[in-house]
């Protein structure tokens, strides 16, 4: 028999081949919110042997944006782009799917081997919950209105349609690390008084969007605890998982922090995937489990002992882009290694 890395997982008619996800890693090397050549080769060389290639944090909205280098879904002119990107990744056996995001107050920045610092030209207005800024030396978010917020919910709806045009199989709604609909559910963020002072609302309102014009599989990916005294906590994220599992969404992939310059991480070798193993466990939703994830026999633990439904991995697959076919030899699995390559292994 296979190690659990390595068995398919089906959900809503998608069958992934196995449990090796590549987390979404944004590139910053999009034109025009227009993905190109690098991001052709990036993903799809990391598509050889693993269950699915999520794209990064994709914006539906210009201003959604981190940086004027971010991948978007806003314009009709991007799906042939991203249709070329899916249809090699197919290709491969994988499954593509795709982040789809708004930065919120972290928007309109440089990239980040440039400073990561606010845009001083070519800005745009950044949005948030509540007029609070990041960090000392970030811009005032502009405090989005109720209709602001019906049009932003509406951009998801317009964005899920091009992903379904562009041929991905599944769709991650980035509610995470900081950025906007994060920034609604966390309480060192929005302060406020109307019915979006609960952050939920506005994310089930994404979700029921996202859900009007999408059936196959639909992920969420959480900060799972903003890591500081009084902000979000993993006992929120439980009460949350069991909310939206009733609201469409088939896996919470579980992330953490990115919504606080106080935040005080304890990082270590999957010091994110405690956070996975108690949402499924108290919640029964399948959850992802994400952060220093390096070795296969790590990954295959995390899948075997039913911490996780699946393992996303970033860093390592740059350092390696193959490492899933060498996962694939050290666990005695079968690889799914292209016919171009078959001599290596």
């Amino acid at each position: 028999m296979s190690p659990s890395l390595f068995s398919p997982l089906a959900v809503r008619g998608v069958t992934f081949p196995n449990r090796i996800f590549v987390s979404p890693m944004c590139q910053y090397s999009a034109v025009e919110g227009v993905p190109n050549d690098w991001h052709l080769v990036h993903l799809g060389a990391r598509s050889l042997g693993v269950g699915a290639v999520i794209a990064e944090a994709t914006a539906v909205r210009p201003e959604g944006r981190i940086t004027p280098g971010c991948t978007g879904i806003w314009s009709d002119a991007q799906i042939a782009p991203w249709a070329r990107i899916t249809e090699f990744i197919h290709g491969q056996g994988a499954v593509p799917g795709i982040q789809i995001a708004h930065a919120g107050r972290k928007a309109a920045t440089s990239v980040p081997w440039l400073g990561g610092a606010p845009l001083t030209e070519g800005a745009w207005p950044i949005v948030a919950p509540s007029a609070i800024p990041f960090d000392e030396g970030s811009d005032t978010p502009h405090e989005l209105s109720t209709d602001e917020i019906a049009g932003l919910v509406d951009s998801y709806a317009a964005a899920t349609r091009r992903v379904k045009a562009a041929g991905f199989g599944f769709v991650e709604i980035h509610a995470a690390h900081g950025y906007l609909l994060n920034s609604f559910l966390s309480p060192l963020s929005n302060r406020r008084t109307d019915r979006y002072a609960d952050g939920r609302v506005l994310l089930l309102e994404v979700i029921a969007a996202v859900r009007s014009e999408w059936s196959g599989p639909l992920f969420l990916r959480v900060s799972a605890s903003d890591w500081v005294e009084g902000g979000w906590s993993i006992e929120d994220t439980v009460a949350l998982a069991t909310v939206v599992k009733e609201h469409g969404i088939d896996l919470l992939d579980c992330s953490s922090g990115g919504n606080s310059p106080l935040q005080k991480i304890v990082l270590g070798p999957g010091y994110q995937v405690a956070f996975a193993e108690r949402v499924r466990r108290e919640s029964g939703l399948a959850t992802g489990a994400v952060g220093m994830i390096t070795s296969p026999e790590q990954a295959d633990t995390i899948i075997r002992t039913g911490q996780a439904d699946i393992v996303l991995l970033a860093r390592e697959l740059l350092r390696n882009p193959n490492w899933a076919l060498h996962a694939a030899k050290a666990l005695r699995a079968t690889p799914r290694t292209p016919n171009q390559y078959l001599r290596a292994f």
